[in-house]
């Protein structure tokens, strides 16, 4: 298996240089399975969940299907970029904004992903304490039951940090993950279907009560692929050409967002409003053992989150290996995990994860133009070093952008704010991208 060099002994930043053409080992079929994996989680079931009985099931399912198009081509367009470029996602910030202004993004994508790392050891650790309840009735609510099972899910973060993650992705998910959560989702979707209350037809007719409008449910649906946006690069740059990258990336995700937001949508039509979805998985026929596989599923996300806060912090304090910082990482988060309320948190997450989609509409509207011009191969795209400590014309357009953002959700939430915001920022980084472009490739 090609393996990328150790570059922990680089004094420059290993994030923050280009991966070589010859190091790129990820095809569409690695892209595909990576993206399926990490888009699929029982998070995402539970805020598909959100959208039953706020709009009807029409409206549901075209929200879920424009939203997870469109957020996952998003996020394959970012991974195009991170292809074509070899940046981490740090270094397309730093590439962006200036190598001093990146800082301030970059330290915010490691205090999310440090986050949603955590609140996925939470979610592990309560999944198992559910299904071991249901199994052999032990209640693990106590002090020393979380301890023991988050310390548990923590040990084994850890030990994954240790490993190599080209060999994770291409030996474990590529070739049993993708079929066995795949297998557990059709499964799931089946069972549910069959326990609808008053046939399919009625549920297809059913209404919604009005109270979330129909730009507002694709917003939602858009949350989750665009929470990826700020470590897909990390994965990406590692791709064998953009445009292998940028079709596994998209399909993968949006296959998994569809499918676990639909599952959210059917589990909240059958059962009781209030229910806890765990409990509501446990109990279809054949749910102990899909939701065990949607459990160690979610340790893929997990390890992507920690992995790439490795990568973003390794980019600040290149003295420290990746691995050294991994472990760091998942230590960190596996101690939060015991004494954070993560479930009160949660709305803090989400709105921290608001920053990067003008973020990421700056960047891609500044590179935009450099694409363009780079016809020559599909992966040519030379990223510029950063010339000045501050790019003060994309750092304005950036804060303007989270000013919108939350300005659209207060005062005019029925058109949502992720696609405005994103479209407003394209477009001022595009008008404003200064008139450079590459055509050297990358890596040599």
């Amino acid at each position: 298996m090609a393996m990328s060099p150790d570059l922990s002994s680089n004094p420059a930043a290993p994030a923050l240089v280009p991966i070589a053409l010859s190091d790129r080992v990820f095809g569409f079929h690695h892209h595909l399975a990576l993206w399926f994996s990490l888009g699929t989680g029982l998070l995402v079931i539970q805020i598909g969940a959100y959208l039953v009985p706020a709009v009807g099931t029409r409206d549901a399912a075209l929200a879920i299907v424009l939203g997870s198009v469109i957020g996952a081509g998003l996020l394959a367009w970012t991974a195009r970029l991170g292809c074509r470029t070899g940046l981490s996602s740090a270094g397309l910030m730093q590439a962006t904004y200036g190598s001093a202004f990146a800082r301030l993004p970059v330290l915010l994508n490691i205090v999310q992903l440090i986050g949603w790392t955590t609140f996925e050891l939470v979610v592990m650790r309560d999944g198992t304490s559910a299904m071991l309840r249901h199994v052999f009735g032990w209640d693990l609510s106590g002090l020393w039951g979380v301890l023991a099972t988050t310390v548990l899910w923590g040990a084994v973060l850890t030990a994954l940090m240790t490993a190599s993650m080209l060999g994770l992705v291409r030996r474990f998910v590529g070739r049993y993950g993708l079929p066995l959560v795949a297998a557990s989702l059709i499964w799931l979707a089946w069972q549910f279907w069959q326990r609808l209350p008053d046939g399919a037809q009625a549920f297809w007719d059913r209404p919604g009560n009005g109270s979330m409008g129909l730009f507002s449910a694709v917003d939602l649906v858009i949350a989750m692929p665009v929470s990826w946006l700020p470590l897909v690069a990390d994965y990406a740059r590692y791709g064998k050409s953009g445009g292998s990258t940028m079709r596994g990336t998209w399909l993968g995700y949006a296959l998994a967002n569809t499918a676990c937001y639909g599952l959210g949508v059917l589990v909240a039509s059958t059962v009781a409003p209030g229910t806890d979805l765990v409990a509501a998985l446990l109990l279809a026929q054949g749910g102990l053992l899909a939701l065990g596989l949607i459990l160690l599923d979610e340790m893929d996300n997990a390890y992507g989150d920690a992995h790439s806060a490795a990568v973003s912090a390794q980019s600040l304090q290149p003295r420290f290996s990746l691995r050294r910082w991994a472990v760091l990482m998942a230590l960190v988060c596996t101690a939060l995990a015991v004494v954070l309320p993560m479930r009160s948190l949660e709305p803090f997450m989400l709105m921290l994860s608001s920053v990067f989609v003008p973020l990421y509409g700056v960047i891609l509207g500044r590179w935009a133009l450099r694409a363009n011009r780079a016809q020559a191969s599909d992966v040519q795209l030379q990223p510029a070093l950063p010339t000045r400590a501050v790019d003060w014309s994309a750092a304005a357009i950036w804060l303007s952008g989270i000013a919108c953002f939350h300005g659209l959700a207060q005062w005019a939430p029925g058109w949502g704010s992720a696609l405005p915001t994103l479209a407003l920022t394209f477009a001022l980084a595009w008008a404003t991208a200064p008139a450079r472009a590459a055509a050297a490739p990358v890596g040599t």
